[in-house]
């Protein structure tokens, strides 16, 4: 991510914009970590940014509260899934701005069955939609914003085999409520800082299934002096990502087994190559807990390609 002075305009916004995603016993997905950190997209000062990105995450082993626990506690063995997404971001002025992410998600789901063996669901589905505003007319560097929005229940939530908490989609429409600042950490620019948080909240439902409240935030820092390679340049990022998700509820949820507070630490770096821009980072877990028994992921990847317009 790099920060923009007050004639770089609505490049900043567009760069925090961007950088902001379970059957029985099973982690309700807690894709909206992926919704936030540097995914540093840059649109130009006036016009937009189309972008496709891949994320992955391979639930697997069985966690109660702060630390692993038996397998044989959980009926649920693997949540194994390819988020891919495309999406755009258009800037109209150095204020206001829309942004909108469609998903197609093909997710895998090994449970155990009424007779004891375990069995497998696969499915591949366009997801839930997410439509945004964007306002960032608080300063003249547009260093602050806000992100506001819905996520619309396009994504299925009727697929055989998969709970309402493995479903694609959560069948909720949910309220997106964001906000960002950045700015340089040195008088050269060459080190940057950014803040980002994002809260979502269900306010309409389909049947008895409520997904609980889920908070994500992210703390980076970036180095724009890095590798520069003829018109190409390489900048390592960091970021510090917390995603804190209440229990879901309703009769068809698993309420004692939903619910989590996640902290990760996130090493990526960015490619510049003209209005082409590259992103990968890979997300580590440093602490988890979770309500219940859960699945978790040992580590996340998200790779990205954006170009300007």
């Amino acid at each position: 991510m790099r920060f923009h002075s007050s004639s770089g305009g609505a490049a900043l916004a567009a760069a925090l914009i961007f950088a902001f995603p379970s059957g029985v016993l099973a982690c309700a997905c807690g894709c909206g970590v992926f919704g936030v950190g540097t995914l540093p997209l840059v649109a130009p000062d006036l016009g937009g940014i189309a972008f496709l990105e891949y994320d992955f995450m391979d639930q697997n082993r069985n966690w109660n509260g702060s630390s692993t626990a038996p397998a044989a506690n959980n009926p649920d063995k693997d949540l194994r899934t390819s988020f891919f997404t495309a999406g755009g971001e258009y800037m109209f002025d150095d204020d206001w701005g829309v942004m909108a992410e469609v998903p197609y998600w093909e997710r895998h789901f090994a449970t155990t069955g009424a007779d004891g063996n375990v069995e497998s669901f696969d499915h591949g589905s366009l997801g839930d939609i997410r439509l945004e505003g964007v306002y960032s007319g608080f300063s003249s560097d547009m260093s602050t914003g806000v992100v506001f929005g819905l996520k619309l229940p396009t994504g299925d939530f009727r697929y055989p085999g998969f709970d309402r908490d493995t479903e694609i989609g959560t069948g909720s429409t949910d309220l997106l409520l964001g906000g960002y600042h950045a700015g340089p950490l040195t008088a050269d620019n060459a080190w940057s800082w950014f803040a980002q948080g994002q809260w979502e909240h269900a306010v309409a439902q389909t049947g008895a299934y409520r997904p609980g409240d889920e908070i994500d935030a992210a703390l980076g820092v970036d180095y724009s002096k890095g590798v520069i390679v003829g018109q190409a340049a390489i900048t390592p990022t960091l970021e510090f990502i917390a995603s804190q998700r209440a229990h879901d509820s309703g009769a068809q949820s698993d309420r004692p087994d939903s619910g989590y507070a996640r902290f990760f630490m996130a090493p990526g770096a960015e490619l510049d190559v003209q209005a082409w821009k590259l992103y990968g980072a890979v997300e580590i877990p440093a602490m988890q807990h979770f309500n219940g028994n859960q699945l978790a992921a040992n580590v996340l990847f998200k790779v990205s390609v954006g170009y300007s317009f």
